[in-house]
């Protein structure tokens, strides 16, 4: 691996005009400066990644409070993980992962000891204790979510309210007029986790629109978890012909539980879930899904904490409009 000894070697000047150079603390020559470049390119050099820091008062550094609990679907986070980190090397940006379960003290420790030049936060709650701390922090913040009072913070996030009017409406499209929603595990709703409750809002008010008869229904994980919420559905809304299916843990128990039962699937009930498109195809029946589009979430998360860094004003909230792909599990009525 080449060194700034070998640069200055090949550029015949000194480690210290090689420095300069890099750091524009002090003026050189444009031929000069041509020769050393010149030489950092045809070596291939890549300088330190604490003298970078020293020499622009920045880390090249992000990071990212991620979730990582019982009851989150973890190959759905990494997706948001992955399109972080992609989007951020383009950057020249690495990605510092933090928990949750850290609060405001990882959100301090990592921003007092400069560590990173901005923050993206993940699982964002209604009355979220992070978002204070994010305010008195130095470096700029962006949540991937949506808190009850997101005025004087970036957010970027899917548009859970208007996916899941997008969701009935295409039942509603195939007939279908007594729908229920399976939706995440009670501990979502209890935590103010705000995606859960705006889809379930959304939910709500769009059934009242479109003079639908429905019901919502929380499901635990698991086998267990789907029969108890197949059973509640079945006795407060009998004849039910379509599910929402806002929780990827349940899909497969599901689809299982609907088989044991000699249901079909779109025959006897039609679905739709909210899951990544990788998720929704990878089932026994191809479901018919509501994108959940972890990667234009998370580079956007990227691209607004890069606006904020360079000084440009970035758009308080942007949440992308939901996308509905047609696949197996929806039929008319019959």
């Amino acid at each position: 691996m080449p060194t700034i000894s070998d640069v200055a070697r090949a550029a015949g000047v000194s480690m210290s005009t090689v420095s300069y150079v890099l750091s524009g603390r002090r003026p050189i020559s444009a031929e000069t400066s041509a020769r050393v470049r010149a030489a950092i390119a045809e070596l291939g050099y890549h300088p330190h990644a604490g003298a970078r820091a020293l020499a622009s008062s920045r880390t090249s550094v992000l990071a990212l409070v991620v979730p990582l609990r019982a009851d989150v679907n973890v190959p759905v986070i990494m997706q948001f993980v992955t399109a972080v980190v992609t989007a951020a090397r383009r950057y020249h940006h690495d990605v510092l992962l933090l928990t949750k379960d850290e609060g405001t003290a990882g959100l301090e420790r990592v921003a007092g000891a400069t560590m990173v030049d901005a923050l993206i936060v993940m699982d964002v709650e209604g009355d979220d204790v992070r978002i204070p701390a994010l305010g008195r922090l130095k470096q700029p913040s962006v949540l991937i979510g949506l808190p009850d009072d997101p005025a004087g913070i970036a957010c970027v996030d899917l548009d859970f309210a208007a996916t899941a009017r997008e969701c009935l409406a295409h039942l509603a499209g195939h007939g279908h007029h007594r729908v229920a929603l399976v939706g995440p595990s009670p501990s979502v709703y209890e935590r103010g986790t705000t995606y859960a409750q705006r889809f379930l809002d959304g939910f709500t008010d769009a059934s009242a629109e479109l003079g639908l008869e429905t019901v919502a229904h929380s499901c635990e994980p698991g086998a267990d978890g789907v029969r108890d919420c197949l059973a509640w559905i079945d006795s407060e809304l009998p004849g039910t012909t379509a599910l929402v299916v806002h929780n990827e843990d349940a899909l497969v128990p599901l689809l299982d539980e609907l088989r044991a039962r000699g249901r079909s699937v779109p025959g006897d009930l039609s679905i739709v879930a909210v899951c990544p498109r990788d998720v929704a195809t990878s089932l026994p029946v191809k479901l018919t899904s509501a994108d959940i589009p972890a990667h234009d979430v998370g580079t956007l998360a990227v691209e607004t904490a890069m606006a904020l860094l360079e000084g440009r004003k970035a758009p308080g909230t942007r949440l992308l409009p939901p996308t509905i792909i047609e696949r197996d599990s929806c039929g008319p009525l019959s």
